[in-house]
């Protein structure tokens, strides 16, 4: 069962890393998930980054892809070995000389992968695909072991050592490291021509992923090949007997394994790699075999053909080692391009500038984008503002309305009220303590004093046709006749109207007054807001003391 490419296995798995705080163990964890895709590039970022940074465990991380190695399902194990492999060639130098030093390798070579064969070929998609995979995954294995064995041997990497004739590390090698080097780069090729898969072969993500780095490593690998045999043939008529025999014994097997690179190239350029980016093989003149065998029975002793004097067959023998080198020169050339060129360094084979164009191109749209939007002054910026929901906050057309609050005190009303303030009655401060106005004939009337022009005529004629049967604007919310226009506009009845129902009461005596007063606003407005009047009047009786 699948939830988005990855399974629940994946998933649990992940999770149970991040519950335990193990953050290494999560990335090798995503990047060797059972999806039948190759690692992810930002999985395989954040492992290379890691290799650099000196507070990882270099054999912690080394340990974890090893063990996901030993994983019965075929994929999670591709995909730890290209992992591995990606970070032997872009990480940091620590973690291929701790796969050099130690004795922890792939034993895969009996890895056998029958669970999609068993349950008729529905364990991952692609039916009997971890079968047929089976035996590309013993082959890569066994190349990364001897990848790793040759950086034992020589202390450096063979895929990054300067290349060329001025200062390639081969090409100014002495003859008797030469005679010894070479073999163990032989055998670092041979087990990665022993690969040998075909275009038919490359039918997913994973192994598609696998053929590219071991393209990368082919051409850097044979790049480094050539320079050693051009060195050795310069050397090859200045070495004794034993090192004469042995120069010969590797160029034989030099040009077996040139041919085997052929066929590995032509394999990429039928699965779509382009064929300019793919060197040419130039091959020494067939007869160069024949001098280098007849300078070497002249050094043993042996008996050479009488048409050739011993004048005769030295020039002659110079002259195609000259022809011989330069016609590997052309390879060398073609091949130290191809590897020096970035293109084929990214795990999918994307050109990194066409890349990086594609990406300044959206960054630009986005860009262009985000200030249309932004701009005030941009068409329909304003009709977008109005209706858009997630605004931070309010349009400038908003911003001047109130907001409702049922339970505050009543707002200051705006400058339009403000004007015609002069021509209302005035009320007394002590008629309205505490702000306990109807709140919500407050709310009403700021509501509709915030426009402006006709645009407030307009809204105030609205106001007064809407509030004209309201019971809150008209009676203060009791159930009585409709009081005066002033009553209306004063929450509580005048002094004159309470002096003719209550008599006039109210000595000279300030505080006295002001208990009058409230007991006049708490016969009023009968229980409502009690407890506050109660409250002014508790404090008034302490201040009178």
């Amino acid at each position: 069962m699948t939830m988005a490419g990855q399974t629940i296995n994946d998933r649990l798995l992940a999770a149970r890393h991040s519950l335990a705080g193990q953050g290494l163990a999560k990335s090798v964890c995503k990047a060797t998930t059972e999806e039948c895709i190759g690692p992810k590039k930002k999985h395989l970022d954040y492992l290379v980054h890691c290799t650099n940074e000196p507070n990882v465990s270099i054999p912690h991380l080394a340990n974890l892809l090893i063990e996901r190695s030993q994983n019965a399902n075929w994929v999670v194990v591709y995909k730890s070995l290209i992992t591995t492999h990606h970070l032997m060639a872009y990480g940091n130098e620590r973690f291929m000389q701790y796969l050099a030093s130690s004795n922890s390798t792939f034993n895969l070579s009996s890895f056998l992968d029958k669970g999609t064969v068993q349950d008729g070929g529905m364990g991952v998609p692609g039916g009997r695909m971890g079968y047929d995979m089976s035996p590309f995954i013993r082959r890569y294995a066994k190349y990364l072991n001897e990848k790793s064995l040759s950086y034992r041997a020589m202390a450096f990497d063979f895929c990054k050592v300067k290349r060329g004739k001025e200062e390639g590390s081969l090409r100014n090698m002495n003859a008797d490291k030469l005679l010894k080097t070479l073999p163990v780069l032989q055998a670092q090729l041979d087990g990665l021509l022993e690969f040998d898969c075909q275009s038919n072969d490359l039918t997913n993500g994973v192994i598609n992923m696998s053929f590219m780095l071991l393209f990368r490593d082919l051409i850097r690998l044979f790049a480094c090949y050539n320079d050693g045999i051009i060195n050795l043939l310069e050397k090859y008529f200045d070495m004794n007997k034993k090192q004469a025999r042995d120069a010969l014994d590797l160029y034989k097997k030099f040009l077996v394994r040139m041919d085997r690179v052929g066929e590995f190239l032509k394999v990429a350029e039928n699965v779509g790699i382009d064929k300019g980016d793919i060197p040419d093989l130039t091959k020494a003149p067939s007869s160069l075999l024949d001098a280098l065998e007849q300078h070497l029975a002249t050094l043993e002793g042996r008996k050479v053909s009488a048409a050739n004097t011993p004048t005769q067959s030295s020039s002659y023998q110079r002259t195609n080692v000259k022809s011989a080198v330069s016609a590997l020169s052309s390879t060398s050339s073609a091949f130290g391009t191809a590897a020096a060129s970035s293109k084929f360094d990214t795990t999918n084979g994307i050109d990194e500038q066409l890349k990086a164009q594609v990406l300044a191109e959206e960054e630009a749209a986005m860009n262009q984008y985000k200030s249309k939007v932004s701009s005030p002054t941009s068409s329909g910026a304003a009709g977008a503002a109005l209706t858009n929901p997630f605004l931070s906050s309010p349009p400038a057309a908003q911003a001047g309305q109130p907001i409702v609050d049922l339970f505050g005190a009543a707002s200051a009303q705006p400058a339009a009220a403000a004007a015609s303030a002069p021509q209302a009655s005035a009320t007394k401060a002590s008629d309205d303590l505490l702000q306990l106005g109807n709140p919500f004939a407050d709310m009403f009337e700021a509501s509709g004093g915030n426009s402006g022009g006709n645009a407030a005529a307009a809204a105030g004629a609205t106001g007064a046709a809407l509030n004209a049967n309201n019971l809150w604007m008209h009676n203060n919310g009791f159930n009585g006749a409709s009081v005066s226009s002033a009553a209306a506009t004063n929450a509580f009845v005048s002094d004159s109207n309470f002096t003719s129902v209550f008599g006039n009461t109210e000595p000279a005596d300030p505080c006295n007054g002001i208990h009058l007063k409230i007991q006049r606003n708490q016969v009023l407005i009968g229980h409502h807001n009690q407890w506050r009047l109660q409250l002014v009047l508790a404090i008034v009786q302490w201040a009178c003391r």
